[in-house]
């Protein structure tokens, strides 16, 4: 593999958090990011998507958060722990993702645009992404629709081609509804910056809907390039005192929430003799027999 699947998962979720902090955000990152992690850790523990428990941990830490009466594209961070756990099994990402985005948000514009950023991420982790076709695959993912999102996607997939720069861009999507013109822009620059995290992420912060496009960018260009792609000064800025996020969300438990995603993935049924190790060093190991690992 040209990267681990546990930094493709770590780049996953630092880079969106990252992504949102790029685009000049004054939304406390809780909103959505945390409610992310608490997906991790409810995925972790009952290694199932449970919506139940995962209301549960949300309402126990956010009592007074009301998500309900938001349309946000920021809404797809929240499922990025459910694309990660299944992203090797098409039918069940879909299922689980409709299911888990339910929660806050019944748009269908933000249905389709998990699917869409859901099985992109996929692809990178499956390594079978290619420039030329994932446009139109994710089309065929999403499905028949209602929603202007496939044309969007579909415009940007032939700007892609034609090698148009970012303004055109922009212009070319100007009539487009919002949050499919948010979406759009996310693919676009991922997309035209592909090996680039950090150009990625410039350029999706350089238009107005910066808010939504930052955070979906950087989850796309972190699944593809991974964590060590990600430039480490823009990763000190998750670590305390230097962020503003509560250390539920700074960069060591994103880490050990998305090495222990990975683990349980994997087969290991039982994390407690890690719980020290991932306490102290951030770190897991996992192993299995072989043909026994990935097992559920």
């Amino acid at each position: 593999m040209r990267y681990s699947l546990e930094s493709r998962f770590r780049g996953t979720i630092i880079g969106a958090f990252l992504g949102d902090l790029a685009s000049g955000s004054q939304e406390q990152p809780k909103n959505w990011h945390e409610i992310a992690l608490l997906g991790a850790a409810s995925l972790i523990t009952t290694s199932q998507l449970n919506l139940d428990d995962w209301n549960q941990r949300q309402e126990s830490e956010f009592p007074d958060l009301d998500t309900s009466s938001c349309v946000c594209l920021k809404a797809i961070i929240a499922t990025l722990p459910v694309a990660l756990f299944y992203f090797d099994n098409t039918v069940k990402l879909r299922q689980n993702l409709i299911c888990a985005i339910a929660i806050w948000d019944r748009d269908l514009v933000v249905r389709d645009g998990t699917l869409a950023v859901g099985y992109a991420i996929a692809q990178s982790l499956t390594e079978k992404l290619d420039r030329k076709t994932l446009i139109p695959q994710t089309i065929d993912f999403i499905g028949e629709t209602s929603t202007s999102l496939p044309q969007a996607l579909l415009k940007v997939n032939n700007l892609l081609i034609q090698g148009a720069g970012l303004e055109r861009v922009q212009g070319s999507l100007s009539r487009e509804e919002k949050l499919s013109k948010a979406v759009a822009m996310a693919f676009y620059c991922f997309m035209s910056t592909l090996e680039d995290f950090r150009l990625s992420i410039l350029r999706a912060t350089d238009n107005n809907d910066a808010l939504h496009t930052g955070a979906i960018t950087g989850a796309l260009s972190g699944a593809y390039n991974s964590l060590t792609s990600i430039p480490v000064s823009w990763q000190m800025k998750l670590s305390p005192p230097n962020s503003g996020t509560s250390r539920q969300s700074n960069r060591k438990q994103m880490i050990e929430l998305a090495d222990a995603l990975v683990a349980v993935w994997s087969g290991a049924y039982d994390l407690t003799p890690y719980s020290k190790d991932l306490q102290q060093e951030g770190t897991l190991c996992v192993s299995a027999a072989p043909r026994v690992i990935r097992l559920r």
